[in-house]
C-alpha cells in the first residue's frame, strides 16, 4: 500500500512540512556558521585585547587616533597623544594595538 505522502506527491500536492523544515534547519546553520561564530570569535578576541591593555601599550582607536595608554580605568582608557595631550577614550572604541590593527 502506497504512503499518504507519495499519494499527494503523485495528486500534485505538497510532499508535506518535514522536508521544508530540514531546508530551514540547514539554511539556519549556514547563516550560523557564516555570521554569528566569526562574529563571536572577533568579540572575544576584542575583550580579551582590552583586558590586557595597561600603561606604555600603544593603540589606536576606531576614531584613527594614535596613542600611549597612561591609565586604565573603569570603563576609560587615558591615552597620551602627544607632549601635553591626555584624552580619555571609552575601551570600546579601541581598534588595536598600533601596528596590529586589521580590518
Amino acid at each position: 500500500m502506497p504512503s499518504p505522502a507519495l499519494i499527494a506527491q503523485a495528486a500534485g500536492g505538497s510532499p508535506g512540512w518535514l522536508p521544508m523544515l530540514g531546508l530551514y534547519a540547514l539554511i539556519g546553520a549556514i547563516f550560523y556558521v557564516l555570521l554569528i561564530l566569526p562574529q563571536k570569535k572577533r568579540t572575544k578576541a576584542h575583550e580579551k585585547l582590552i583586558g590586557e591593555l595597561g600603561p606604555g601599550d600603544r593603540v589606536v582607536t576606531s576614531g584613527g587616533l594614535v596613542g600611549t595608554v597612561t591609565k586604565v580605568e573603569e570603563g576609560q582608557i587615558r591615552l597620551k597623544l602627544g607632549p601635553q595631550i591626555e584624552v580619555s577614550v571609552l575601551k570600546s572604541h579601541i581598534a588595536g594595538k598600533s601596528g596590529e590593527v586589521s580590518s
